[in-house]
């Protein structure tokens, strides 16, 4: 008995050597991963506010069918305005659904057509109007006063600097800021909502001061931003050609605490049944 508990004991020493040795790399590469985002936060946030109050330019843009749209079309009511690619399969869908579900609201408080809703999918040249089309229709987003824009790749970069949005393509995937821009009637951004669930609290207040003439100033909100606000990183499958969501990280580390476990409780499993095996020859012999 004390010769195969001694046996078992080695044994257990070396898985969990083993363990450790394939969950440091995992872990190292945790806290390395999070310095290597290509997309720093604060700044994505900085230059989001920055524009606050500022007008956004007479861009013309392609809808679903494939007409040309300007942006100054918008004018008059206030607007929302949201940034999408299509290629992306959680987070996009998922804040899209979410600002449906605010939109739902309001029109029901507001009436249907006081406000406009534009998404615009900025992952040129793959978000053309088609995609964005079907990207509506999957997500069954037939509000008429919802429109999917699809802007040129020469006017990307100006349409996303004029609304403060930020992103940048990294090795790793791809980041960017969660937002919806409210404009006034005059196309002004007066206020940016952060966060892959859109409270409708938040855009409900300034909507009503805005729709009922309200003096209404736009506002800065860094205090307390940075807890509500996330970053999303996909990874490029040049494969496919498209972004997916990265879960290389959390399958590793799952992987390998889950081998940790399961080998620890083959080893106790093996040490029970070296005792009991040896209890039962002690009682025969007796």
């Amino acid at each position: 008995m004390q010769l195969n508990t001694a046996i078992l004991s080695k044994r257990l020493a070396a898985v969990l050597c083993l363990a450790a040795g394939l969950l440091l790399p995992v872990f190292s590469f945790a806290s390395s991963s999070s310095a290597d985002m290509g997309l720093d936060r604060e700044l994505a946030l900085k230059a989001s506010q920055a524009v606050i109050g500022t007008k956004i330019g007479d861009h013309t843009l392609l809808d679903r069918e494939g007409k040309p749209v300007r942006l100054s079309s918008y004018r008059g009511k206030p607007l929302l305005v949201s940034f999408i690619y299509t290629g992306c399969f959680q987070v996009c869908p998922s804040t899209t659904r979410s600002l449906q579900e605010t939109v739902q609201g309001l029109q029901k408080t507001f009436g249907t057509n006081k406000f406009n809703v534009v998404s615009i999918g900025f992952n040129q040249p793959d978000d053309s109007p088609i995609a964005l089309k079907t990207f509506a229709a999957q997500y069954q987003i037939n509000q008429p006063n919802w429109e999917f824009l699809s802007p040129s790749m020469s006017t990307v970069a100006a349409i996303a600097r004029d609304f403060g949005f930020v992103y940048a393509a990294t090795p790793a995937g791809f980041d960017h800021v969660l937002q919806v821009s409210l404009l006034d009637g005059d196309g002004r951004i007066v206020r940016q909502v952060y966060g892959e669930g859109i409270p409708p609290a938040e855009l409900g207040e300034p909507l009503k001061m805005l729709l009922s003439g309200e003096p209404f100033e736009p506002s800065m909100m860094l205090d307390g931003v940075m807890d509500r606000i996330r970053i999303l990183c996909t990874v490029y499958d040049p494969k496919t050609g498209d972004y997916v969501v990265d879960y290389t990280l959390p399958i590793q580390i799952a992987g390998g605490v889950t081998f940790f476990i399961l080998m620890l409780i083959f080893m106790i499993n093996e040490w029970r049944s070296s005792r009991t095996s040896a209890r039962n020859k002690e009682a025969r012999r007796a």
